[in-house]
């Protein structure tokens, strides 16, 4: 009788837990673009432009020209945001962009929007564009503090923590963001290689970009942070 009785406190506790975790949800259905808008600025007056933006074999596939970027219809705060990527050829740039609210804030591009970099040996870099945030070591990691900011000409860029975590060029990568409050935490492959904090931002929109390099991502998931799996 007391085995029973174990054995049903412990199946209580687990499906209490399992009901409580907050669930992951795919931000890409892997058939079109429902939840997402393009912003290329290149398309505004010239209708025989194509969106760099396109599905192909189950894949959400960033061309990489024109230059711009695909946006999440839906604010979100408090996540985790996993992206599986990998360079389909040549290697070169893009990027993840949390936090991103008004369009075109920078070079009349770029929306306003804390980026996480995946350019090809610099993934993981923190690009603040109109917004900003805080790192530890932050001197030897952004420059010149006289010459920090987050507009034109301004530095920018703050190196990530780590090298070699990429993998070889046609592998997958996988990237967890963890947006949590007013920090940002990245993990590339498993390791930690940036965090933040005191970010200006904490929600907000999340894009992918079109920056010259054609990029596939097979996955584009987000798991909300609730005060139980923010303990764990």
């Amino acid at each position: 009788m007391k085995i029973i009785y174990l054995c049903f406190i412990l199946v209580s506790i687990f499906c209490s837990s399992t009901c409580c975790q907050a669930q992951t949800k795919s931000l890409f259905n892997g058939k079109d673009l429902s939840g997402w808008h393009a912003d290329v600025p290149d398309m505004d007056n010239n209708p025989s432009v194509k969106s760099p933006f396109i599905v192909r074999n189950g894949m959400l596939v960033s061309m990489g020209n024109p230059g711009g970027h695909l946006i999440t219809d839906a604010i979100y705060q408090n996540y985790r945001l996993e992206v599986e990527y990998r360079f389909a050829g040549e290697p070169g740039n893009c990027g993840a962009l949390v936090h991103a609210s008004t369009p075109r804030a920078l070079y009349k591009m770029f929306p306003k929007s804390i980026e996480v970099q995946m350019m090809h040996e610099n993934a993981g870099d923190f690009w603040c564009i109109v917004e900003d945030i805080s790192v530890p070591d932050m001197e030897k990691r952004r420059g010149d503090k006289n010459k920090w900011g987050t507009t034109e000409d301004k530095l920018r860029r703050i190196l990530n923590l780590t090298d070699g975590t990429e993998k070889p060029l046609g592998q997958w990568n996988r990237m967890v963001i963890e947006c949590l409050n007013d920090s940002v935490k990245v993990w590339l492959n498993n390791d930690l290689v940036n965090y933040g904090f005191n970010c200006t931002a904490q929600k907000g929109q999340i894009a992918l970009q079109a920056e010259g390099a054609e990029v596939e991502f097979r996955k584009v998931a987000l798991t909300p942070i609730t005060k139980l799996s923010e303990k764990q």
